[in-house]
């Protein structure tokens, strides 16, 4: 007989129905030769301190730090757990094979793994991996089933992980909490992603508090009904950019300069701006240059589930972990794919059935309404684009972007049909044309009564052909889509584009304006999981924010769970849409003085490890070996600190 386990026992039936496992018994279903049962997510755990040894059992400074010499896990203390696993353990002992058809990824592997450790299963195990639940990918997933050995760097990788998160958790908050909140029944929960995340927080914060607004002057002329900016050359842009330049070269790479770089002219006082316009009001203003760039703009990328929470949280207001819940349940019902992903790319192997899944999109319905129908059309009786930005399969490792599956959907919540629609529309426009726009700069001076020349700078952007552009700009009214707005940015009027000549000249009224600097905005659950991807940096590039996500913070699928436990142990509160650092926050993180564990950079550093170990890149003993010598480090430091302070 064949085992099969999978993580829950909705999917457990999916699985059940493909392979002909029509009967059911208790706690699993039979039939084909197949067995197919489920665990409840985590089953099994790693032990409690006291389980290793007595004297861990109180809380003690003496005491630590608890290294145990082998770890253990265990069934966790549930009547429906233990029930359950029992039912498991039976078939696995009698099992000929057995099908890990947990969730495929680090968490799901490791699931899996413990529960067949604890029930001792001898036989060989195979591994079931799909990046969708439709009969079409199951079906694919058991003709193509490897070795459990094939997956042993991920198993590794959760095991580390999990072990990781013991040592420093359990460590850091008996240490924190006997030192700075004994007899105050109070837990100081320290964990080695979500303090660096309460650290970005209280840090954004306290550059708010601190911020101390700059007031100045702006000075732009009207020159024909248009109006133009004062510009100065940004010579530290220039110095950084050929730095940047010089440092590609360095590594072999060709990176163009940007030439002159200008940033807006500005002056201290009202009386110094006023004193530039007498200068100049009287002087004609004369055109220097008229410019004319022809772009073009790429599809937004199709959505890693960072991307979607982002977007999740900026059109709809949901939360990372309600997204997440989303996402989740419309995998489950068929019409995505896997979520828990870290790329926005697709493999080459999956072009070939797009007009498959277009086809299950164009025959969707919400409300009687077949909102993508029209969008689809002008697709038809050609082939699919097809571009690098989204087939790579150097940019895929495990799992590919989240897409629709071609199931078309039905009974989907009004939260499920406006997840859905995102991700829908991201698919459809990725087959589409680029954007094509074309920029014009017009660039003019003024000549002062003495001193060099003021310049002055026009620009405007006017959509040629709004390619992918209609995709998004007839979004479903269930989502806010993109405003069309944005579609079109000029200050230039449109009578008037081209219509400027270098050397013409003529009046023009010159006016200040008074410009305050502003101070940074509270985090968000979109921009607070953009910045632990980046481990903190703020990057706006999409390449660049790639190649720093293998140091970022915590994994896609745990950020949102991050977020929620702190808030739960009230470290951050939500107001609004705002994510706020509470004073028990503050004061946590000023009494860890040990960088290491507020760091989001080194933080990132060690997942960057744990992936690589994932890869067969890094030893899992060698990891282990300094997660035990990190601790003990922070141990000793932590003693040694002039206790200065308890927590309120």
């Amino acid at each position: 007989m064949v085992v099969c386990i999978a993580e829950k026992p909705s999917v457990a039936r999916e699985i059940a129905n493909v392979l002909g496992a029509k009967s059911q018994r208790d706690g699993y279903l039979e039939g084909n030769g197949y067995q197919v049962t489920w665990t409840f997510g985590h089953l099994c755990e790693l032990k409690e301190p006291h389980e290793y040894t007595p004297m861990w059992k109180n809380w003690s400074l003496s005491a630590l730090p608890m290294i145990p010499p082998r770890f253990g896990i265990k069934l966790k203390q549930d009547k429906g757990v233990e029930k359950q696993f029992r039912i498991i353990e039976s078939l696995m002992q009698k099992a000929d094979e057995i099908i890990n058809c947990g969730d495929a990824g680090q968490e799901g592997e490791l699931i899996q793994r413990w529960v067949m450790q604890k029930a001792a299963a001898k036989c060989p195990v195979k591994r079931l991996w799909v990046n969708s639940l439709t009969e079409e990918a199951i079906k694919e997933g058991f003709q193509t089933l490897k070795d459990q050995s094939a997956y042993q760097g991920l198993y590794e990788a959760g095991l580390m992980r999990a072990i990781g998160d013991w040592l420093l958790g359990m460590n850091a908050t008996r240490l924190y909490t006997q030192k700075y909140a004994a007899g105050k029944r109070q837990v100081l929960s320290v964990g080695r992603v979500q303090t660096p995340t309460l650290a970005l927080v209280v840090a954004r914060q306290r550059e708010i508090d601190n911020f101390v607004p700059r007031q100045s002057w702006v000075l732009s002329t009207l020159y024909r009904d248009t109006k133009f900016n004062a510009i100065e050359r940004d010579e530290e842009a220039e110095a950084e950019d050929a730095a940047a330049v010089a440092a590609a070269a360095e590594k072999g790479k060709k990176q163009k300069p940007k030439g002159i770089i200008y940033k807006p002219l500005e002056y201290a006082t009202e009386a110094e701006g006023k004193a530039i316009i007498d200068s100049i009001k009287d002087q004609p203003f004369t055109v220097l240059s008229v410019e004319k760039k022809k772009g073009t703009e790429a599809p937004p990328r199709l959505y890693d589930l960072t991307g979607l929470q982002v977007d999740c949280n900026k059109k709809l207001g949901l939360s990372a972990e309600q997204t997440l819940s989303i996402i989740q349940s419309l995998y489950e019902k068929k019409v995505t794919t896997y979520p828990r992903v870290d790329t926005t790319f697709l493999p080459d192997d999956v072009y070939p059935k797009c007009p498959q899944t277009m086809n299950g999109l164009y025959q969707t319905k919400f409300a009687g309404v077949a909102p993508y129908a029209d969008l689809i059309r002008p697709l038809g009786g050609k082939p699919l684009r097809k571009s690098k930005k989204v087939f790579d399969n150097s940019k895929v490792t495990d799992h590919h972007a989240i897409i629709p599956t071609g199931i078309i959907p039905g009974g989907l919540t009004e939260l499920e049909q406006k997840v859905f629609d995102l991700v829908a529309r991201a698919f459809i426009a990725a087959f589409y044309d680029e954007c094509k726009f074309e920029t014009t700069t017009v660039m003019g001076e003024v000549k002062r009564d003495e001193g060099t020349p003021i310049l002055f700078r026009t620009t405007g952007k006017v959509i040629i052909d709004e390619g992918w552009r209609v995709v998004m700009a007839s979004a479903n009214p269930l989502s806010k889509g993109d405003k069309p707005a944005e579609q079109e940015v000029s200050p230039l009027r449109g009578d008037l584009e081209g219509s400027f000549e270098k050397g013409e000249s003529g009046p023009h009224v010159p006016s200040i304006s008074e410009k305050w600097t502003t101070p940074p905005k509270p985090y968000t659950d979109a921009t607070l999981l953009r910045a632990m991807e980046t481990a903190g940096k703020t990057v706006e590039d999409e390449e660049l924010r790639d190649a720093l996500k293998e140091n970022g913070i915590g994994r896609p699928s745990t950020r949102a769970a991050i977020i929620e436990t702190l808030i739960r142990r009230h470290y951050i509160r939500r107001e609004r849409s705002s994510l706020h650092p509470t004073p028990t926050g503050f004061e946590l993180i000023d009494l860890i003085h040990y960088d290491l564990l507020k760091s989001a950079e080194l933080t990132g550093r060690w997942e960057k490890k744990l992936r690589q170990i994932e890869r067969h890149e890094y030893e899992a003993r060698t990891f282990l070996d300094e997660l035990k010598q990190m601790v003990s480090d922070i141990v000793i430091a932590v003693l040694r600190e002039k206790k200065t302070a308890d927590i309120q």
